[in-house]
């Protein structure tokens, strides 16, 4: 019994159980809203699919095959049965199983996202490094000037718009890059940099806030006395004290990353989870809408959580602090 009770005061365990706790609160509140969102859209979506001349009796019939006739607890606990037993439903337009749908669609935007995400890091850790190096002080003002308007200006573009801009410069003016579809490496260049580059705007300027603090810090004063290499100063030194607030703000901006996926895939006919999710609102495909939205809205809490246990392995003493 000691032995139980020490587990359950260890923070890691803690830790786990609260957010393991959250996950499943909060997948509870996304299930449940992508269930009854799309039923307090105004239409009908049996009527949507068989055409606006389907006779009333066809238009009935569907429905109760369907279970849209039944009460809305009804419905809800059907829906949940059919999840517990994996199935998603089936698209009222196609036919098809919207379980199938996600199989095949959903790696397409796991590819763009994460990818995007990668190019985020990558570009803003170093970048807000290297800008606090060179603007420190006071120094290079023209440089730190340039830096602020542009970042500021990407970081307030949305994402279609840098999504058809990235289009008609690289696509159609230079015809550098494919306009459309996932054909070769090449088609994932125009998605993936209009998924990034508002994030990476954003991060990158937070990261160079939190270098300039850490660049003030006395150890770095210490180190440059010590004539260490700048490498080793910023890499060794540097970098590692400004990685949880980096990674924090990372996180936060995973959400509107992943979202920007619908607008995304859309435009570059993309054919991931995004593009079927508003092709379905289009045509009020009530399964494929409620999957598509509890598949996106899972992958961000999933997402969440990883980078919550990362932070915590970065910084343990953050575990503690939250018993």
């Amino acid at each position: 019994m000691s032995s139980l009770r020490h587990v359950a005061r260890h923070p890691w365990t803690a830790f786990l159980a609260r957010r393991t706790a959250r996950l499943a609160v909060s997948l509870a509140v996304v299930l449940t809203a992508s269930f009854a969102m799309v039923r307090l859209v105004p239409g009908d979506p049996v009527r949507a699919a068989l055409g606006v001349d389907a006779a009333p009796a066809l238009v009935a019939a569907r429905r109760h095959q369907l279970g849209l006739d039944a009460p809305f607890p009804s419905q809800y606990r059907h829906y949940l049965d059919g999840l517990l037993h994996g199935d998603l439903g089936t698209s009222l337009v196609t036919g098809t199983p919207v379980a199938e749908l996600v199989r095949t669609r959903l790696p397409a935007t796991l590819e763009i996202a994460g990818l995007a995400f990668l190019v985020t890091l990558a570009v803003a850790l170093p970048g807000g490094l290297l800008a606090a190096v060179r603007t420190r002080d006071g120094r290079h003002p023209r440089s730190e000037l340039a830096f602020t308007v542009v970042t500021a200006g990407l970081a307030g573009v949305p994402d279609f718009v840098l999504a058809a801009g990235l289009t008609a410069l690289l696509a159609v003016g230079l015809q550098l890059l494919p306009v459309a579809g996932a054909a070769g490496a090449e088609s994932f260049v125009l998605p993936v940099l209009a998924l990034a580059l508002a994030p990476t705007a954003v991060l990158v300027r937070i990261v160079r806030v939190e270098a300039m603090k850490v660049l003030g810090e006395d150890y770095l004063r210490t180190a440059r006395s010590k004539r260490l290499s700048p490498t080793r100063r910023y890499l060794r030194h540097a970098a590692p004290n400004m990685a949880t607030a980096a990674l924090t703000v990372a996180g936060s901006l995973l959400p509107a990353l992943i979202a920007g996926t619908v607008l995304v895939e859309k435009v570059f006919a993309w054919p991931g989870i995004g593009s079927a999710l508003a092709q379905s609102v289009v045509t009020q495909d009530y399964p494929v809408i409620q999957a598509m939205v509890l598949i996106l809205g899972t992958t961000v809490l999933l997402a969440g959580l990883l980078v919550d246990v990362l932070l915590a392995v970065l910084d343990p003493r953050s575990t503690i602090r939250e018993s």
